[in-house]
């Protein structure tokens, strides 16, 4: 993933992969059939680790505010793991330039693990349409905000709701992928 996260799917050598994980390319080749399953792996692991934050968040709600549980779990899981951020934003760069090239394979598989993060925090926010909305539309702001290097504390944070704003040693700026 990390490979994936930092030069995009384009970017990205199988030779750096395999590299990154220690094997030769060719051994590479006979777990995975081309680059693009290799890809396609690397994004329903991130899209599972982020369901799996917010499922495990939601486990312990008790009368909490599951906007503000799972939003706190999931800037902790960014702040923890920028290569997490990072993979969510090559993915959907990937997805868009894709279907431009008539390719929908990724975004069949992208769409399919998104709805799996919205199913999973939509009960949590009582099963209502327009808090989970909300829920993954915030996501994405922190997402960006994160990506462009706002740091925490900057006054883009102060339209969110206090509990998806990041603490000032939650979220480190990200440096440009490259």
């Amino acid at each position: 993933m990390h490979e994936f996260a930092r030069g995009g799917y384009y970017g990205t050598s199988t030779e750096a992969i395999a590299k990154r994980v220690g094997v030769s390319q060719p051994y590479l080749f006979r777990l995975f059939p081309n680059k693009q399953a290799i890809f396609l792996a690397a994004v329903a692991r991130c899209m599972e680790d982020v369901r799996l934050v917010f499922e495990e968040a939601a486990k312990g709600l008790e009368g909490g505010d599951p906007f503000k549980v799972m939003g706190e779990a999931y800037i902790q899981l960014i702040a923890d793991h920028p290569d997490k951020l990072q993979m969510q934003l090559q993915t959907y760069v990937t997805v868009a330039a894709a279907e431009a090239a008539g390719e929908p394979e990724f975004g069949e598989m992208v769409r399919a693990s998104w709805m799996e993060l919205w199913d999973t925090v939509h009960a949590p926010l009582g099963g209502d349409v327009g808090s989970t909305t909300t829920f993954m539309a915030y996501g994405m702001l922190i997402n960006t905000l994160a990506a462009m290097g706002f740091p925490p504390g900057h006054r883009v944070w102060d339209g969110c709701y206090s509990a998806v704003r990041p603490a000032e040693a939650d979220v480190e700026p990200q440096a440009p992928a490259g």
